[in-house]
């Protein structure tokens, strides 16, 4: 069975033709509209040109909000006028096939717990490390979605009372701390500070301001003040992974995201940090912590995926 899968990012939409194996038989590429209803014609159009290369049973459609969980209507999307939007209807009445609609975190999550890195293990938690923190738990080889639709927003789970504002309306969120965003701000602090920050206030001055491709190249080569503040960073990862086991109790965590391509400098203080704050410590199994492995074909493997899914349980 073929399937389409695309994912509505910020800056592009993404679409696949994927096969039950997960492996994408033909791909496109598209700028995201900043227009609600451009966006759904440009969708649809996707939809259309790749249905070109052959059958294809169901349609997935990844995008960041709250969907509900007939994975039918999205609720909310922070970076798209869509509220309360009908959008597997209105897409099912153009397409002409099968539509559901996912969580792009859920759908990134799913493809590696099917495809990916979460292979072999039943209970499984993602996080996705990039502007913000994005989740998802697999449990008992189920994709959790909640009671409404909404669950594992993990990047918004309370990590510091009264911390930093978060965009959710909330403090102390996890997102502000083990965030892309939050990797920068604590690299400009450390800037701030001279001595090991001495390379990062550099490169700021030298810039006009710190990105992602500055402070991950000083990270691959070794600087010390950007991996303390990536030490930081993922010490704050560790804190709310062992607070998660004590909930999900997965077996294995897999990040993905931008952040992620730092391996196993970002994986060591996670694990560390999860110890030291894990409940009953040498008394209980400890789960692994791996680099997801689908990178940027993870939303569309998924969101494909999860469409399959659904027309055979639907069937």
């Amino acid at each position: 069975m073929h399937a389409i899968g695309i994912d509505i990012g910020g800056t592009k939409i993404a679409g696949a033709v994927v096969d039950d194996l997960g492996a994408i038989v033909r791909s496109a590429r598209v700028p995201t509209p900043t227009d609600a209803s451009a966006l759904e014609d440009a969708v649809v159009a996707m939809i259309g040109e790749l249905s070109d290369s052959g059958p294809v049973d169901a349609v997935g459609v990844a995008a960041a909000g709250f969907i509900d969980a007939a994975q039918s209507t999205v609720y909310y999307a922070p970076n798209i006028d869509w509220r309360n939007e009908p959008l597997r209807e209105k897409l099912e009445r153009r397409a002409g096939r099968p539509v559901v609609i996912e969580n792009d975190a859920n759908a990134a999550g799913w493809a590696e717990f099917r495809f990916g890195a979460g292979r072999l293990v039943s209970d499984m938690v993602m996080l996705t490390i990039g502007t913000g923190v994005g989740g998802a738990v697999v449990s008992n080889d189920r994709l959790f979605r909640g009671g409404f639709g909404i669950g594992a927003e993990l990047g918004h789970l309370r990590l510091v009372p009264d911390g930093l504002a978060c965009g959710c309306g909330r403090r102390g969120c996890l997102e502000q701390y083990g965030s892309g965003r939050a990797l920068l701000r604590i690299a400009g602090e450390i800037a701030d500070g001279g001595g090991i920050g001495e390379a990062l206030a550099t490169a700021r001055s030298e810039r006009g301001g710190l990105d992602g491709h500055v402070v991950g190249a000083l990270i691959g080569s070794g600087d010390p003040g950007a991996m303390a503040a990536l030490e930081r960073l993922g010490r704050w990862l560790g804190e709310a992974a062992a607070s998660m086991s004590a909930v999900l109790d997965p077996q294995r965590f897999v990040f993905g995201g931008g952040v992620s391509v730092a391996g196993e400098a970002l994986l060591e203080p996670i694990r560390a940090a999860y110890l030291e704050h894990l409940p009953a410590r040498g008394y209980r199994p400890e789960p692994d912590f791996v680099i997801a492995e689908l990178v940027n074909d993870a939303g569309v493997v998924g969101a494909a995926d999860l469409a399959r899914v659904w027309v055979e349980e639907h069937a």
